[in-house]
């Protein structure tokens, strides 16, 4: 194989480490580039290409998730992942793990982890690494990783509930609440959401949202319920989707540009997180993005405009 062959085989893998530590597609994607740069520049053929570029992309990685905490750290409002439509990596024996490990709720969690606790985290308890390739890896001894893989479990335990409802219930309960969504049915809604349900929105003061934050059953299916339907009313569609492997939806503009997406996180058969990401700046990948302001404009008017008395 050659050199290229060789990368672009391994370019699912490589992806899929970045962006579980990084948590941005964008920043993943460019981590990925790097990699490739360094291993196409090398004279030497690595004994294990595998090991190389694994080693070579989770450095990069770690440096790259050192510099951008400083920024998430003078982030406007709530920061959520980037959203993801699909991991390109694929594994049938590590499908839970793959699939428990990029949702944004577990992404969150590794938020509290270091750079290190984190990469190491994710090279063996998702993609089941050897202590020998991990140490490789990060730079440690195999004794340390231990260490760390031991207080970064801590911690991921510490606030981790696992979304492991029956993937047909959990799709089927998505698309009873993306009906009552497009109805403005807030009694539907009510009953589909968890007492103690949070809606939590990203637009990084890049773009209206929906609130900083709402919880409890009724607030939240009275939000929704009110503010929907007048996006449907101007022609903004509903495009349901995984989104971090959870059920979700994209919507879009009249145009087809993206507007936000929408992550459900659902546990004993009642939604307990709804995740949106508004700010463009984390929509790119997902195609050209819409002008939200532009659209909260729209909304507006056309509120005015029915609420007018007729003459």
């Amino acid at each position: 194989m050659s050199k290229v062959e060789e990368f672009e085989e391994l370019r699912p893998l490589l992806f899929s480490i970045a962006y579980r530590i990084l948590g941005s597609v964008g920043e993943a994607e460019d981590a990925v580039q790097e990699t490739w740069l360094r291993f196409d520049g090398s004279s030497a053929r690595p004994a294990s290409t595998k090991a190389f570029l694994s080693t070579t992309v989770t450095r990069i990685s770690i440096d790259v998730l050192r510099s951008a905490r400083v920024r998430r750290e003078e982030y406007v409002g709530t920061w959520l992942p980037e959203p993801l439509l699909g991991d390109p990596y694929e594994d049938p024996a590590r499908s839970v793990e793959l699939a428990d490990s990029v949702s944004m709720a577990a992404l969150l969690l590794l938020e509290r982890l270091s750079p290190l606790e984190r990469a190491v985290f994710v090279l063996r308890e998702v993609f089941a690494f050897g202590f020998d390739e991990v140490a490789a890896a990060v730079g440690r001894s195999e004794a340390a990783c231990r260490q760390l893989l031991v207080r970064a479990r801590g911690h991921m335990a510490a606030g981790r509930p696992r979304f492991a409802a029956d993937r047909r219930e959990r799709q089927e309960l998505a698309t009873r609440f993306f009906d009552a969504l497009k109805n403005g049915d807030v009694g539907e809604l009510q009953t589909l959401l968890a007492a103690d349900v949070q809606l939590v929105g990203d637009g990084g003061g890049k773009a209206p949202q929906l609130a900083k934050g709402v919880m409890g059953a009724q607030n939240v299916a009275r939000l929704l319920g009110t503010v929907f339907p007048w996006l449907f009313r101007i022609d903004v569609t509903c495009q349901p989707h995984e989104v971090n492997g959870q059920p979700g939806a994209v919507f879009r503009d009249r145009d087809g540009k993206v507007i936000h997406t929408l992550a459900l996180d659902v546990l004993d058969g009642r939604i307990q997180t709804i995740r949106t990401v508004v700010n463009p700046d984390k929509l790119g990948h997902l195609g050209p993005v819409a002008d939200a302001w532009a659209l909260d404009r729209e909304v507006k008017q056309a509120r005015r405009q029915w609420n007018r008395p007729e003459k």
